[in-house]
């Protein structure tokens, strides 16, 4: 969400961000916001003025009254100025109303409008354009064909698919036996790489309220993310980002308490809309997964810096786990609106011969804090807004594909990499149960 000051003062930048975005639709409600905003500006001035006159004319009024006392003549005076009042009044009923109209429509535009995207940040409508910056580890096909990874997972009892849709539907899964030891172990173990980076661990709630959803996302993202749980006012998380960010919302933050580093663990749900590949089948595109996620709150000119150490501590984390990734610049139509600049880190699928996405880094400048109306106190007592940035550490079960793939054997077996060991009671290879 952009300042409407900035706006006002940059019709031209904003409406060129958005050609860029290739959001060509949104174009007419720059002008829109700006004549609107001049009209509402207007209108409280206006405002203004009747009060302070309201004021002087009911004195005026007072005197006059006292004054009829004495000389009847005053009463038909003093009745002028009543009169004067009340039209006064009517007329500020009318600007309050239409202020209100005003305004409220100004919040929606402001809320539509994308934020200004990086200089850095490749032109290009969607993300056929994402462009692949650096690769981290050598990609391996093996001389033996890799199952699907549910045929992996099932080679070990390790997932019921059937008996969730039975349970659940479509888009569910149980994790059982070897496999889901691995699903905890890796989280375990990304909670434990977050806070040796001296992140603060959270368990943040699961269900957040509308206007924390209305701040931490775009209208069109919770559209497509979001369960709301019905007769509440309460939305299932789609990511512990939103809940971790909302922590700070109306909030007054000390400059001496930034950065803010937390890495949380949540459960997530979204809708997942629309029809997906057979490789988005299995585990990989679901309504319900569990992530480790970590978020950073700080000052604006510290959050470049922030964005490059967090993409690099997924790719820290997947390398441990000897897991070959690269990262992917995202493209201008491919930011969501919120988002000043994103990467993906994807992971190597031996078995499709390609990279997928395991983690998501974003930069979203001070969209979200002046959503959710989070300020900083400097020390010189002035008040600005922090910049907001989150990114993925590992959402299994997606990342255990990639495990999967990358850790199996000719003879079925899963080698166990040395940092998940512990995690793992000292397994060092998983063995099949059945071929």
């Amino acid at each position: 969400m952009l300042d409407i000051k900035f706006v006002r003062e940059n019709p031209e930048i904003v409406k060129e961000n958005i050609k860029k975005k290739f959001q060509d639709a949104k174009l007419p409600l720059v002008d829109e916001v700006v004549e609107l905003d001049v009209k509402y500006r207007a209108a409280l001035t206006e405002g203004n003025d009747l009060r302070a006159a309201r004021n002087t004319l009911s004195k005026q009024v007072g005197i006059l009254m006292g004054q009829a006392k004495k000389d009847p003549s005053k009463l038909e005076e003093a009745e002028k100025v009543k009169a004067e009042v009340k039209a006064d009044a009517d007329r500020l009923a009318e600007l309050e109303k239409a202020a209100a109209e005003m305004s409220e429509r100004i919040r929606t535009i402001m809320l539509t409008i994308p934020n200004i995207i990086d200089d850095s940040v490749p032109i290009g409508p969607d993300d056929s354009c994402n462009v692949e910056v650096e690769r981290f580890g050598e990609p391996v096909v093996p001389d033996f064909p890799i199952p699907y990874h549910t045929e992996i997972m099932e080679s070990f009892d390790g997932v019921d698919m059937d008996a969730a849709g039975r349970v659940s539907g479509n888009g569910f899964y149980y994790l059982m036996g070897d496999i889901a030891r691995l699903h905890s172990a890796v989280l375990a173990y990304a909670r434990d790489f977050m806070i040796n980076k001296g992140f603060t661990y959270c368990i943040p709630p699961f269900m957040i309220h509308g206007n924390v959803v209305e701040g931490v996302m775009s209208q069109t993202d919770m559209d497509a993310m979001m369960y709301k749980i019905e007769g509440e006012d309460l939305y299932l998380i789609g990511t512990s980002e939103h809940s971790m960010i909302g922590k700070f919302i109306d909030q007054m933050i000390p400059e001496s308490k930034l950065p803010q580093t937390l890495t949380s663990y949540s459960p997530c749900f979204r809708k997942e809309k629309g029809a997906h590949g057979i490789e988005e089948r299995g585990v990989y595109r679901i309504h319900q997964f569990e992530k480790q996620e970590m978020i950073v709150v700080c000052k604006p000119e510290d959050s470049k810096a922030w964005y490059e150490k967090m993409w690099r501590y997924s790719v820290e984390l997947f390398r441990s786990m000897e897991i070959p990734v690269r990262q992917l610049e995202c493209c201008s139509g491919d930011l969501a609106d919120l988002k000043v600049k994103s990467c993906d880190i994807e992971a190597w699928s031996p078995r499709q011969q390609k990279y997928f996405e395991v983690c998501s880094c974003s930069n979203l400048g001070d969209a979200q804090a002046r959503r959710l109306k989070m300020r900083v106190k400097g020390e010189d007592g002035k008040t600005y807004l922090p910049h907001t940035l989150n990114n993925t550490v590992a959402a299994p079960p997606r990342m255990l594909i990639a495990f999967l793939e990358n850790h199996l054997q000719a003879d079925g077996t899963v080698t166990i990499p040395e940092v998940l060991r512990p995690y793992m009671g000292g397994t060092e290879v998983l063995v099949p149960k059945k071929a």
